[in-house]
């Protein structure tokens, strides 16, 4: 379960990331972030994986306040999450499947889990064809699915994706939208802040709408389902 409990983040130069906001997520769902760019979507994504901390409020995600973990801390936080940004940031120089064997590498998963996980996140994403495929050797959407792909091979409670398919055309972002959808289905708990009409609306999920880091809509339906 997510929690935020009126926080308000405020960058330098007195721009207002989010404004008091209060907001409950509970564990397995799926839930869209919108809103205009300066929204404060992005804010909401980096106070949840702590990349931002709060000028006041708390954050609660399975019943600690984030907020005030220390750095090791944070690290163990992150492990939980699965985290997907629009511009992919794979690595070039390595193949999809080692591109999402990097995520165990890193945390020291021995190589006999390794080989047994990372095949598994490529099916569920569609890719278990393109295994020794180079990043440059396959499309947006496919590189999004690889992202994808490295964000939940560690099974995490909880995935954050940020804008996800910004850079992809109409098909290939209802195939990365399915692709979340089915992880959803599977327990994980999705917060995907996007601007994509189109997609919010084809999927009828839960639509919280942001306004200058206010909260001004929380419902399900479509993008712009409310009244000013």
């Amino acid at each position: 379960m997510i929690e935020l409990k009126n926080v308000t983040k405020v960058y330098d130069g007195n721009v207002t990331g989010v404004d008091n906001l209060n907001l409950r997520i509970e564990d397995g769902e799926f839930v869209f972030i919108v809103g205009e760019s300066g929204s404060g979507k992005s804010t909401l994504l980096k106070l949840l994986m702590r990349e931002l901390t709060p000028n006041e409020g708390e954050i609660i995600i399975d019943g600690k306040d984030i907020t005030k973990l220390r750095r090791k801390k944070v690290a163990e936080l992150r492990r939980k999450m699965g985290i997907v940004f629009q511009d992919y940031r794979l690595l070039p120089k390595r193949t999809v499947y080692d591109n999402v064997a990097f995520a165990l590498q890193v945390i020291e998963i021995s190589p006999r889990k390794i080989k047994k996980s990372v095949p598994a996140a490529l099916n569920l994403v569609g890719l278990s064809h393109k295994a020794k495929s180079m990043p440059n050797e396959i499309s947006g959407g496919e590189q999004q699915r690889t992202a994808i792909a490295r964000a939940i091979v560690n099974n995490p409670s909880l995935v954050l994706a940020d804008e996800p398919t910004g850079n992809l055309d109409p098909r290939n972002s209802e195939e990365v939208m399915e692709v979340l959808e089915a992880i959803n289905m599977r327990g994980t708990t999705v917060v995907v802040a996007t601007h994509d009409k189109d997609i919010v609306n084809e999927m009828q999920k839960r639509v919280v709408h942001l306004e200058h880091g206010v909260v001004v809509r929380d419902s399900e339906g479509d993008y712009d389902d409310y009244e000013d």
